[in-house]
């Protein structure tokens, strides 16, 4: 996904595209909640932490809100 990400702003800084820039950025902050998820998970699997996975959920939560409190504002992660 990171990849991907560098990829789309690429080609979206070379067709001016602020569609493209807006998905570039949306592809990067899904990286971020999966490798958080990820995490957990993990720690989950490998050292019988039952709580991580739980704990990888509430850490995701202030961001997701702030997205959508973004979202709810019209404010443009792309200028």
């Amino acid at each position: 996904m990171p990849l991907l990400s560098r990829a789309k702003r690429r080609v979206g800084a070379h067709l001016k595209s602020a569609a493209m820039n807006a998905d570039a950025k949306q592809t990067e902050f899904c990286t971020y909640l999966s490798a958080i998820l990820l995490g957990g998970l993990l720690l989950n699997m490998f050292s019988n932490l039952w709580w991580a996975d739980p704990v990888a959920a509430l850490i995701m939560v202030p961001i997701i809100a702030k997205e959508g409190v973004d979202g709810l504002r019209g404010d443009t992660c792309c200028d």
